[in-house]
């Protein structure tokens, strides 16, 4: 029968993991606030947007790829609305969905955040690291996801 504590190592590991997953997004969230005057969220979701074809994507997809509820992803997107950096439009293949379009302008806020970005998440998290620790810390984040969603329905056009 297995212990129903973690051991030593785990704990340590667990606890580690706890620290990072607080204080990584919270430096990435003040340095887009600092430098772009957007949250992390919000620049997430700009992000997916910039990569999709014709910039757009179904509000549900978007929803997964941000790691947003839908109606938290409503909320961000209705602001990145009066900022003029999205819209919202009725999806044409079916006229049933919503899609969220990135803006011109919501195109220029991605181009400029997103050097000082790169640059925070290579300091915050690659430059501590080897080659040969950040590809094992690929392997690992890969195979918790893997039994976390394992038909890889959360990860919409990430996995």
């Amino acid at each position: 029968m297995t212990s129903p504590w973690l051991d030593e190592e785990q704990q340590r590991t667990w606890r580690t993991w706890l620290a990072v997953s607080e204080l990584l997004p919270r430096a990435l969230d003040a340095q887009l606030q600092r430098d772009a005057g957007l949250t992390h969220a919000a620049y997430i979701v700009l992000a997916m947007l910039s990569e999709a074809p014709g910039r757009s994507r179904r509000m549900s997809e978007l929803a997964r790829m941000a790691n947003q509820s839908q109606s938290r992803l409503s909320h961000t997107v209705a602001r990145l609305e009066e900022r003029g950096w999205a819209r919202r439009e009725k999806a044409a293949e079916d006229g049933r969905g919503n899609v969220a379009v990135l803006t011109d302008a919501g195109w220029e806020v991605v181009r400029s955040a997103a050097p000082g970005h790169v640059a925070a998440v290579r300091e915050g998290l690659f430059a501590a690291l080897s080659p040969e620790q950040a590809a094992a810390l690929q392997d690992a984040l890969a195979a918790v996801l893997d039994r976390l969603d394992p038909d890889h329905s959360e990860r919409a056009g990430r996995g």
